[in-house]
């Protein structure tokens, strides 16, 4: 069985058919979705998703591109809403300036905010970094300096020197459809050096189908795409890709209980 580690369950692509999208992720062996903040004003939303279905999992955090929108939820909130029992991650939340919608200093400030948040709870850190390594590097040595906390970097598209800085620190790594892109292949040697014990899989849904679905809205059940082009990198049969995989999500995210299959 495979976990989705990132989805974005609330976007209005799923809305007229999210039942359809969850079950078809089932029936593609896909056993749990986590589905990831963007906006804490939000965060009714998610919750609702979460709780109406017995395989779906949620953050709470804000997104880069709405830092400027977000700029001052204290720490106490995130930790409050986060005591949800199905609430299992912080964020995402990070730097992106390769659209840099958010003045940086804000988004800086936002970043450690939600590692506060994660370091406070326990809970995992899902980092957004696009275009902006040197500076998520620099915050992630400085706060891990402060007191540990769990994180992963998401979607990972950085640079090999991220991901080595990322792994140093004890993060996870995890890849989307864009590891399955033809013209992927320094992404595809990064994520072949990244420990099977520290590696995810996620769709980022609907973002980024990965192939043959490339170009079509990326719903959850595609996710299994993405995982057999990582045990192919890997040279892992699928089924110790997807049990690796799950373990590592249970291991990150422990506040989700076990699954019986989930051992590596």
């Amino acid at each position: 069985m495979l976990i989705d580690s990132h989805c974005h369950l609330d976007f209005p692509d799923f809305a007229p058919e999210r039942d359809a999208v969850v079950e078809r992720a089932r029936a593609a062996g896909v056993a749990r979705l986590i589905t990831i903040s963007t906006h804490v004003a939000r965060y009714d939303n998610y919750r609702a998703i979460a709780e109406a279905y017995d395989n779906v999992w949620f953050t709470v955090g804000t997104h880069p591109h709405q830092a400027h929108e977000e700029p001052d939820i204290p720490l106490s909130r995130l930790v409050e809403l986060a005591s949800h029992p199905r609430c299992i991650g912080i964020g995402e939340a990070g730097l992106d300036y390769h659209y840099d919608r958010s003045p940086r200093d804000i988004a800086k400030r936002v970043f450690r905010t939600h590692i506060e948040a994660a370091r406070e709870t326990g809970l995992p850190l899902v980092i957004h970094a696009r275009d902006a390594d040197d500076d998520v590097a620099e915050i992630l040595r400085e706060e891990m300096g402060k007191g540990a906390f769990k994180a992963l970097l998401h979607c990972f598209t950085a640079s090999r020197a991220l991901a080595e800085t990322g792994l140093e620190l004890g993060l996870y790594v995890s890849f989307s459809g864009v590891v399955t892109f033809k013209n992927s292949e320094e992404l595809r040697a990064i994520a072949r050096d990244v420990p099977l014990d520290r590696i995810l899989v996620e769709t980022d849904a609907p973002f980024l189908a990965p192939v043959p679905y490339r170009g079509k809205r990326n719903e959850p059940a595609y996710v299994a795409s993405t995982a057999a082009v990582l045990a192919e990198v890997k040279g892992v049969s699928p089924d110790e890709l997807a049990r690796a995989t799950t373990a590592n999500v249970l291991r990150l995210f422990s506040k989700m209980p076990p699954l019986e299959s989930a051992a590596p």
